[in-house]
């Protein structure tokens, strides 16, 4: 497997941003997840409120990639973004 670099994984943060059309709520809650455990690890603060839906949609993305090594996560968001490079264009 390749290693990824931070520039790499900070590439790739910034090529998502200039898709040219928005991944569906599922890629983005997984892009979410996989960068906050890329960037913070582990999930580590308690899942928002019930009426909180993005809140809570965005921790469950995180807490989905929780035991990932913060390299493991790094090397998915990549993955991730190259593959939404391919389907959605940049």
């Amino acid at each position: 497997k390749l290693q990824v670099t931070r520039e790499s994984f900070e590439k790739a943060a910034e090529e998502v941003k200039v898709l040219k059309q928005k991944p569906d709520q599922g890629e983005v809650t997984a892009l979410y997840g996989l960068y906050k455990q890329a960037t913070v690890g582990d999930v580590n603060i308690d899942r928002p409120g019930m009426f909180d839906f993005i809140g809570k949609t965005k921790w469950d993305g995180w807490a989905a990639k929780k035991g990932l090594s913060k390299e493991e996560a790094m090397a998915a968001y990549v993955d991730l973004v190259e593959e939404l490079k391919a389907k959605y264009g940049i």
